[in-house]
């Protein structure tokens, strides 16, 4: 059976379930998209690996995973989403060490954020994408695209400016801000910021 490439379309809040987010995939060369509900961490994590210029001062758990490798030699091929059971997606890391692979079962949302950082590709099969897979319509599509832009740093924070109060900060203390943010690991508020610089320049 031929593995379909799948790429990341974005990441929105759930309508379906309370604290949880889905994770949107989407084939290459085909217009059917793939949504999966995973957790506010998951969440989190794939959409700092996503980043460029947000970098937290202390590594998550797959920044951890990702050194870990890195340091032995151990390299990641791809991801395979191969099976559906009851909803539940059930994912494969392809790892490569000394030209030797192994599979290693993994949970989607996890296979996905360490994929995302070793830049591997992530695959499933056409009999998942006819039972799970979606048509976006164009409007859909175009709501989720700016759903990536804004909510592409989900996290849990006790408190947020609104974008409208920095037009009263230079681009020098928007930049003190951004690291500040980053620091206390308040990545909803750096992606706030983030996004009021890069309108200025």
């Amino acid at each position: 059976m031929s593995l379909i490439q799948l790429t990341i379309k974005g990441i929105s809040y759930s309508q379906t379930q309370t604290g949880a987010y889905a994770l949107v995939l989407s084939e290459i060369e085909g217009t059917r998209t793939l949504p999966i509900i995973i957790g506010a961490f998951e969440a989190q994590s794939i959409a700092i690996a996503l980043e460029t210029e947000i970098r937290p001062p202390r590594p998550l758990t797959h920044d951890l995973f990702k050194t870990f490798s890195d340091t032995f030699g151990i390299k990641i091929k791809e991801v395979i989403i191969h099976k559906l059971v009851d909803g539940v997606f059930f994912s494969s890391m392809i790892c490569e060490k000394d030209g030797k692979e192994e599979q290693i079962d993994a949970r989607t949302s996890d296979a996905i954020a360490i994929a995302v950082r070793f830049d591997a590709p992530i695959y499933t099969y056409e009999n998942i994408l006819d039972k799970a897979g979606v048509y976006l319509k164009i409007e859909e599509e175009m709501a989720l695209e700016g759903k990536k832009e804004v909510e592409k740093i989900p996290a849990d924070l006790s408190e947020t400016k609104d974008k409208s109060s920095f037009s009263k900060f230079t681009l020098s203390q928007l930049q003190d801000q951004l690291n500040q943010a980053v620091v206390n690991e308040n990545y909803e508020l750096a992606a706030k910021i983030r996004d009021e610089i890069s309108k200025r320049t």
